[in-house]
């Protein structure tokens, strides 16, 4: 989700539409001069047929009359859309200049909503992760929950920034969501207050037996820097391992995440790129001189995904630490923006990213080392996946 070095492509609101990586960001040119027509996407008599279907809108649809009805802008950017909502790519899509604009409240870090990150598959609306101590969270949303209904609006088939648009709304405004969820027979409606959501990257603590404990939350800008404070002082608290937890971590940006990664392998590569054309068949490597040695252990789920893969399979791969938990979302697609003169972009997927042994994770998720059910738990002692993780970094602690 980024802009060449470091932009997060996935927005954020009442949620955020699909933790995505980005590899880079681009300007599309504009064909002139004599090779024009040749450039021209459709052949002349395609276009005939554009510019007849709307003159006939504007003559004969019963309300084209009214004022502001027939908008030639806005018919033009719905043209837009609907060129590249044919390719069938929900992380695919053409944003217009002000919803663009909008899209950049996420890099600040703060925005209106219910702090839910969100996917669409096969035209259902999925929650990927509630961010955690926010209103979704708090309301007990859960990742691979479906959103079916926003308040009494069915939401299948929508594009995912229409669902954001949905969510978003004033701080202390109600919107009711119609759930399902998997082994529940019926909607599950969860009425959610609006709150400004102030995303908080890191949270550590100090565990028993000098362990350190990194809620890592989301891969953005503060990330790399929060990260390395938290190990600088577990270091000085004497930590003897290290419990990285991703869980409901649904990605970011992709730079960070390398910056991350090799705060815990010192060389090698963190993860590659496939696609059609040379720049975007990538292969990036940890940087040298960050990595620390204590012992890891990584804590993963469902609501996994993206950067947190790259991450947790580097890991894995490099046989650097062990993953404890459940299988991860399986977001493995990278996009980049390419922004149109007139302030309008495009976010085209332009590559699939595996992890150092060649796992393509796209649609399949990542399985752990140790498969263990559960979610997280503000009770520590409730939390089945922390505990499992206590008990194998505890091992690793004594075996070295």
């Amino acid at each position: 989700m980024t802009y060449l070095k470091s932009k997060l492509l996935c927005f954020a609101a009442g949620a955020v539409a699909g933790a995505i990586i980005c590899a880079g960001a681009g300007t599309l040119s504009q064909a002139v001069g004599a090779d024009w027509e040749k450039s021209l996407p459709f052949t002349p008599q395609q276009l005939a047929v554009i510019k007849q279907v709307k003159l006939a809108l504007s003559t004969y649809q019963v309300d084209g009359d009214k004022k502001g009805k027939i908008d030639d802008q806005k018919m033009y950017y719905g043209a837009m859309k609907g060129l590249v909502a044919s390719l069938e790519d929900p992380y695919t899509r053409f944003v217009d200049p002000k919803d663009l604009a909008e899209e950049n409240v996420e890099m600040e870090g703060e925005y209106g909503g219910l702090g839910i990150y969100i996917a669409s598959r096969d035209g259902r609306t999925t929650v990927i992760a509630p961010i955690e101590d926010t209103p979704a969270d708090r309301a007990g949303v859960k990742p691979l929950d479906e959103i079916v209904k926003v308040d009494d609006k069915s939401v299948w088939g929508m594009e995912s920034d229409e669902i954001v648009k949905l969510l978003r709304g004033p701080a202390g405004k109600p919107v009711t969501l119609q759930i399902r969820r998997k082994n529940v027979n019926k909607l599950i409606p969860v009425k959610i207050v609006r709150e400004i959501i102030k995303i908080k990257t890191v949270r550590s603590e100090m565990l028993n037996d000098g362990i350190a404990y990194i809620k890592l939350n989301h891969f953005n800008l503060k990330s790399d820097g929060e990260v390395r404070a938290a190990l600088e002082n577990a270091k000085k608290k004497k930590a003897r391992g290290v419990i990285m937890d991703l869980r409901n971590n649904p990605g970011g940006l992709l730079d960070v995440c390398v910056d991350v990664t090799s705060q815990f392998i010192s060389e090698g590569v963190v993860v590659g790129m496939k696609g059609r054309f040379e720049k975007a068949n990538e292969t990036l490597y940890a940087k040298a001189g960050r990595a620390n040695k204590l012992p890891l252990v990584v804590l993963v789920n469902e609501g996994s995904a993206s950067a947190s893969e790259i991450f947790a399979g580097a890991v894995k791969d490099h046989k650097r630490g062990t993953i404890v938990g459940s299988k991860t979302f399986g977001k493995g697609s990278v996009q980049t923006l390419f922004n149109l003169p007139d302030e309008s972009g495009v976010y085209i997927t332009i590559a699939r990213y595996h992890t150092p042994s060649g796992f393509v994770l796209d649609k399949k998720g990542l399985q752990p080392d140790i498969s263990i059910k559960g979610e997280p738990k503000k009770n520590k002692k409730e939390d089945k996946q922390l505990q499992k993780a206590i008990g194998v970094l505890k091992q690793k602690i004594n075996r070295k």
